[in-house]
């Protein structure tokens, strides 16, 4: 369907949901698959556009893999850190991490491979973790603009050594890097210059590779070092339900001073942005949290608050989506790196706040929203999921909020409409 109109509810939703696994988690859990010797099966994985590009990218690269998706399992027969391929031409469509990811990985390699995207892909900051590949070894051949894609990498097996790394608009570069170390020549330290952005997905991708059996040695908050010779270990891993996406269903909660329960996620979850749940604590919702679900139920009247999201980054559009229905503004700090990502996210949000009538002030990097009523209007995506997803929680307290090409959606999370209209017809 080109649009999707939204059922305004005049009753508080009450529901419990079940969310797909962690798109972040699954594409980490498949490049470390890949890199252990032996089969590694990934349960609850994600299967979207993402983790399918991922997947497919890494079955080029001569790594078998099987995707089952009626059972959210994939199976990944590891190399033990070779990657048989000599050539590949890899496509990546519009998922970041798979473009990142990908490339740290064929750095491993002996051979030419080359990268391309999506458009917008060809946009996306790449060029700081491609320096650090090519003083580890790698030559990379860029077929327009340095830094960005398309680009081919001639790698002959990543050195290691000592690096600094700008990372101040994106840590997928970081992330990479990290999950690739333990297969370099030598010890590997990376120093990261400046501040650091989503510090929460650099401890995830950390712990994921602790779980594979890898050490990271992490000192103060901008130093990493990794042992060369460690190796990743096989393993049944189960994928945690994708905390990012949950934040959609538990604002449904928020704003209609409902009760929404996410099945078998919990505040031990090692995703970053499980951090939404303070978020809403701060604007007035009540938090239940067991060791198989969390619980949000929703205030009569949600709180402003003035907050900096840099390292819950993804939900900027969550939290602006719910702002006009809060008591006083809300204020989102420090979020500039967003303006890197499937689109320009601040200047989206304040785009499409606008056009429903809603005062916004829009900074280099942050945004104020101020609370008001709404005016009725077909909602741009910009071929963002996070855009859809998040402005159809909008669409439950006004009616005749339109989303346009709801099928984004499919990039992290295929069926959310599926899922969204159950939850509110429960």
């Amino acid at each position: 369907m080109d649009t999707i109109e939204i059922p305004a509810l005049n009753r508080p939703v009450d529901a419990t949901v079940e969310i797909p696994g962690s798109k972040s988690l699954t594409n980490r859990a498949l490049l470390v698959a890949a890199l252990a010797q032996g089969d590694s099966i990934l349960e609850n994985a994600l299967f979207s556009e993402d983790s399918e590009y991922f997947a497919k990218c890494v079955e080029q690269l001569g790594i078998p893999i099987t995707l089952n998706p009626d059972l959210a399992q994939i199976q990944v027969a590891g190399r033990g850190g070779d990657i048989p391929a000599k050539q590949a031409d890899l496509f990546v469509g519009l998922a970041g991490t798979a473009a990142r990811f990908i490339s740290a990985l064929v750095a491993l390699g002996n051979g030419e491979y080359r990268l391309d995207g999506v458009p917008r892909m060809r946009e996306r900051p790449m060029g700081d973790m491609l320096t650090v590949l090519q003083t580890g070894g790698a030559t990379v051949n860029f077929e327009g603009n340095s830094g960005f894609m398309p680009y081919t990498v001639y790698s002959q097996g990543f050195a290691g050594g000592n690096f600094r790394l700008k990372a101040n608009q994106t840590s997928q570069q970081l992330s990479a890097l990290l999950m690739i170390a333990p297969y370099a020549q030598q010890d590997t330290s990376i120093e990261v210059e400046g501040t650091l952005v989503s510090q929460s997905y650099v401890k995830m991708t950390c712990r994921l590779m602790a779980d594979f059996g890898v050490e990271v040695i992490q000192i103060g908050d901008n130093q990493f070092q990794i042992k060369a010779g460690q190796r990743y270990q096989a393993r049944h891993y189960t994928v945690e339900p994708d905390a990012s996406n949950a934040s959609y269903f538990f604002a449904a909660a928020a704003v209609t001073g409902g009760r929404v329960r996410v099945k078998h996620l919990t505040k031990q979850s090692c995703q970053g942005d499980i951090l939404w749940l303070n978020v809403l604590e701060q604007m007035g919702c009540q938090i239940k949290d067991s060791d198989d679900y969390t619980e949000v139920t929703g205030p009569k009247q949600l709180q402003g608050i003035d907050i900096d999201m840099n390292d819950i980054s993804d939900l900027v559009q969550t939290l602006g989506a719910i702002a006009p229905f809060a008591s006083s503004p809300i204020t989102i700090r420090n979020v500039e790196h967003i303006r890197y990502k499937e689109t320009d996210r601040i200047k989206a949000v304040v785009t499409e706040l606008r056009r429903l009538g809603v005062k916004v002030e829009e900074f280099a990097d942050r945004l104020r929203i101020e609370p008001g009523p709404i005016t009725p209007a077909a909602i741009e995506t910009y071929h963002d999921h996070r855009m859809a997803m998040a402005f159809a929680v909008t669409g439950l307290k006004v009616p005749g909020i339109v989303i346009k090409d709801p099928g984004c959606t499919a990039k992290t999370f295929p069926d959310y409409f599926t899922r969204f209209f159950k939850m509110i017809e429960q």
